[in-house]
């Protein structure tokens, strides 16, 4: 996919999810968005305690470790730690406040998955993301996230033009196709507790951490 051109350098993208593990399902299709819109840097954030899930298999700590081992050498990734230290559930739009904090002036990218596009209305405080953020969901080619019926709100907030995600800094609701893997990491936290092979799923280094560490053992049902 050709990599959009746009005079502007510095928009940040943000990915959240619980990455219990990360696997190449995650890195394949936000490393997508990143050169398709010309991102300056995403921002992986773990979510340290998960509103619409069960409690993690491996700690934020270890989620964490695993997402810096996932990345190295690959510029632009940066790994947020933010939401590390929350006592209560995580609430992306409180990451997004504490981002625009830090980024007062540049483009944010709330990057986010089809099923997480189908559940927003479900998110805490959900239609206060666009004002902090645009929001990218990353959608297969040939699927049209934007023909499906839409509530006003977000029908309003759609652009079909990438250069506007520069040229604001929050507002947009843009659709971006990726390269998307079906991978869950369920499906291998589940081969991990069923001693099978979960090679080419994630990166190696990772299969070698989730083993030196003994994770995901007699995790079965976790979702």
């Amino acid at each position: 996919m050709a990599k959009l051109e746009l005079k502007f350098d510095a928009m940040v993208g943000v990915y959240g999810g619980t990455f219990d593990p990360v696997h190449f399902g995650h890195l394949r299709t936000v490393l997508d968005v990143k050169e398709a819109l010309g991102l300056q840097q995403v921002r992986l954030v773990p979510c340290s305690q998960p509103v619409h899930r069960g409690q993690p298999g491996a700690t934020v700590e270890q989620r964490f470790t695993m997402l810096q081992k996932a990345t190295e050498g690959l510029s632009g990734f940066v790994i947020d730690s933010r939401e590390m230290g929350r006592d209560q559930p995580s609430y992306m739009i409180e990451t997004l406040r504490s981002l625009r904090k830090q980024f007062p002036q540049q483009p944010l990218l709330l990057i986010i998955g089809g099923d997480a596009f189908g559940d927003i209305e479900k998110w805490f405080q959900w239609q206060q993301l666009f004002d902090y953020a645009h929001v990218v969901v990353m959608q297969r080619p040939g699927s049209h996230f934007e023909n499906v019926n839409m509530q006003p709100f977000l029908q309003a907030k759609v652009t079909h033009k990438a250069t506007d995600l520069a040229w604001l800094n929050h507002g947009h609701l843009y659709f971006q196709p990726v390269i998307q893997l079906d991978i869950s990491a369920t499906q291998i936290r589940q081969k991990v507790a069923r001693h099978e092979s979960i090679d080419f799923l994630l990166p190696d280094n990772i299969i070698k951490y989730i083993t030196d560490n003994d994770l995901y053992q007699g995790d079965f049902t976790a979702l």
